[in-house]
């Protein structure tokens, strides 16, 4: 006989390893793309470095108009992006937003001066003041994005935040000092022309190193949080860092030279083509450099899309339980407040219904979950299905849910659903309940107007799997039970089922009353009949008397041939305990007469009953051991027996004294018993009043 264990939901092992493999596959998927990245990117530097290695192909243009042109719109591109997110940045309050954006304003406004500057298109300017504005540029906006790439402390972020205007003004006032000392020459008149071109090539490469460095420091964060803005900015810099190295070793008007302004032109036109891409598939601007902001404010955002979210799904769910809800409101509330555009919103909703379906199934699964619990659980099955159908009526609350459990070949209904205006649409689903193989009960399932999805039937199944188990888990614990208690008097059945710690070897003394009883003339009886007479004629006996001493609290601790000893006060406590042993005493005599009423011929019980202290508890070895009762007490119970005249009860004087007036006896003398050196009373019980 064996209890029964739940169904693993899904073989471990198998989906273990699919989960390793699927890692497996998706990190070896982002080695890859890391290196198709990089490939990329090493591609200008390995075109820059064949250029210098070999003069001859660095050939020579020198366009000023083009260069004008193609500088002045990378460098507005460059002010469109700046000012596009540091339009997020004060929506947000956002300190890192903020600093992007001025990256993107210096390199703009530096390169516009440049522009603006080109030699022979609206101001004569030679090379030192030409190349001067994107040199300072390169270093105060690798200097800006080093800062943004910073791990911001929320006191950290609102000081910066305080301090934007201020340092704003100083990157204006570096281009407005930037654009007079161009225009008036005024790098031309310092002496040392070799000591300006070597100052000027260092803040190239220091600019370049700059934007390396924050290029490597964004990385973590992107690995955090893999968003296409990310990755853009992230490029960006690195195209800016390795257009700083072009701008350092290129040779003026030569294709080396060109190299960095396409690079630059390619990183600010980047960002704007993601930031195009982003627009397109989400339909609205708001949101779109949100992964580029500080911890606190991407978790404000997560906190707030989670409120937005459990608001749709709170209304999609009240709307699913029949209530009049209208999801307009909340909709255009939504919206409003995130500024989302209608395809964002129908995303929104998208999620909000998946949401709530994996919420439902997450609940419906705990549901399952507490079924499956109470297999565990020893109890009565009329208790065990109560609890399984309320579980299964809350995981479906829609349904009407109905049981109907086999009794003696047939099915009996205990709560099957009610027929209502909506039977004739109705839906009914019938899971059969199977123990040992065959059919216990059944589930019915009605869903009013509707189906029953996939996932839906295989978790009822689930449900009525589980239920069949349990089911079976408790008829066999009845069984063992019933099984138990019969070896056994219920009394110490239910203690140790209680606390099976009693189990042990041991006893304690207790004040306790003993009664034993055997048959008068049981040995000629069972010499003169054949062995089949005597054990019906004892179970006959048993069959009477034990229930008279169950009723009235006794203990039944052995059965020796045609003899039977009970304790009243052990192991179950009563005050009253002679009172009870005494009725018991008398009863038998009356239930013994019942039972042989056709049978003159069959020997009768004599009693003794004696009250005092007893030593009760387990006897025996850790193989094999007894309740039992042994003492003094239970001795003189036993030669009280002896002296008793069949159908007669033979109580002690503690007895007689724990009885007091309720009762009624006579006949009282001294005798001599073995094992005593002094007579003791006997007193020969006739009633209890």
């Amino acid at each position: 006989m064996q209890f029964r264990l739940g169904p693993t939901v899904g073989r471990c092992a198998f989906r273990e390893r699919m989960l390793g493999e699927s890692r497996m596959a998706a990190h070896r998927g982002s080695m890859l793309r890391t290196a198709n990245w990089l490939t990329h990117l090493a591609l200008p530097m390995l075109a820059l470095w064949l250029l210098m290695k070999r003069p001859a192909v660095d050939l020579e243009w020198d366009n000023r108009i083009a260069h004008f042109v193609l500088v002045l719109s990378a460098s507005a591109v460059s002010v469109a992006l700046g000012v596009v997110i540091a339009r997020a940045a004060r929506a947000r309050d956002d300190a890192r937003l903020w600093l992007v954006s001025l990256v993107f304003v210096t390199t703009a406004g530096f390169f516009g001066v440049h522009a603006l500057f080109t030699p022979g298109v609206l101001k004569d300017t030679s090379d030192a003041d030409f190349m001067f504005p994107t040199r300072m540029g390169l270093v105060l906006a690798g200097t800006v994005a080093l800062a943004s790439a910073a791990t911001f402390s929320p006191a950290r972020s609102a000081g910066l935040w305080m301090l934007r205007r201020l340092l704003s003004g100083l990157v204006w006032a570096s281009m407005a000092l930037c654009a007079v000392v161009v225009n008036f020459g005024l790098l031309d008149r310092l002496p040392d022309q070799e000591l300006v071109e070597r100052v000027e090539h260092d803040a190239a490469l220091i600019g370049g190193a700059l934007f390396a460095t924050a290029a490597a420091a964004y990385f973590p964060i992107y690995r955090r949080r893999p968003a296409v803005v990310l990755m853009s900015v992230l490029t960006a810099f690195v195209l800016l860092a390795e257009a700083s190295v072009a701008l350092a070793v290129g040779m003026s008007w030569h294709a080396s030279w060109w190299l960095w302004h396409l690079l630059m032109t390619t990183a600010f036109c980047f960002i704007a083509y993601s930031a195009r891409v982003q627009f397109h598939r989400e339909g609205s601007a708001r949101g779109l450099f949100d992964a580029l902001a500080t911890r606190e404010t991407v978790a404000a955002l997560r906190s707030d899309y989670s409120m937005a979210l459990d608001a749709m799904v709170d209304v999609m769910q009240r709307r699913e339980r029949g209530e009049q809800v209208p999801s307009g409101a909340v909709t255009i509330r939504l919206a409003d407040r995130f500024g989302l555009s209608e395809q964002q919103v129908a995303v929104l909703k998208r999620a909000a219904e998946a949401l709530g379906a994996e919420r439902e199934q997450l609940r419906r699964l705990s549901k399952l979950v507490a079924v499956g619990e109470e297999l565990s659980v020893i109890q009565d099955e009329d208790v065990l299905l109560g609890r399984v159908m309320s579980a299964i009526a809350d995981a479906f609350p829609r349904d009407d849910i109905g049981l109907a459990v086999m009794h003696a070949g047939e099915l009996h209904s205990n709560d099957s659903p009610a027929p209502g205006p909506t039977a004739s649409g109705a839906v009914t689903l019938k899971l059969p309940l199977e123990v040992k193989g065959k059919i216990a009960g059944m589930i019915t399932v009605r869903r009013p107007g509707g189906i029953f999805p996939d996932a839906d039937v295989a978790l009822l199944r689930s449900f009525a799997s589980q239920t069949s188990i349990a089911l079976e888990n408790a008829r066999l614990y009845r069984h063992l039970d019933d099984l138990f208690r019969s070896y056994m008097s219920p009394a110490v059945a239910t203690a140790l089922l209680a606390d099976p710690d009693q189990a042990g070897l041991g006893g304690a003394i207790v004040d306790a009353t003993v009664l034993m009883a055997d048959l008068r003339g049981f040995t000629a009886f069972a010499e003169a009949h054949s062995p089949v007479h005597v054990v019906t004629m004892l179970n006959t006996y048993y069959g009477a008397i034990v229930p008279v001493i169950l009723e009235t609290g006794g203990t039944i601790t052995q059965f020796v041939g045609d003899a039977v000893m009970a304790v009243w006060g052990a192991p179950a406590r009563h005050i009253d305990h002679a009172l009870r042993a005494a009725r018991a005493g008398l009863a038998l005599h009356a239930a013994v007469e019942q039972a042989a009423v056709e049978h003159d011929d069959w020997p009768r019980f004599r009693v003794g009953i004696n009250t005092g202290p007893t030593l009760v508890g387990n006897v025996g070895a850790a193989q094999m051991r007894s309740y039992t009762a042994i003492g003094d007490t239970v001795n003189l119970a036993a030669r009280l027996q002896d002296l008793a005249k069949p159908g007669q009860v033979i109580v002690g004087h503690g007895t007689v004294a724990a009885l007091g007036e309720a009762a009624r006896v006579s006949a009282r003398r001294r005798v001599k018993v073995k094992g005593k050196s002094e007579p003791v009373e006997v007193y020969v019980l006739d009633a209890i009043r």
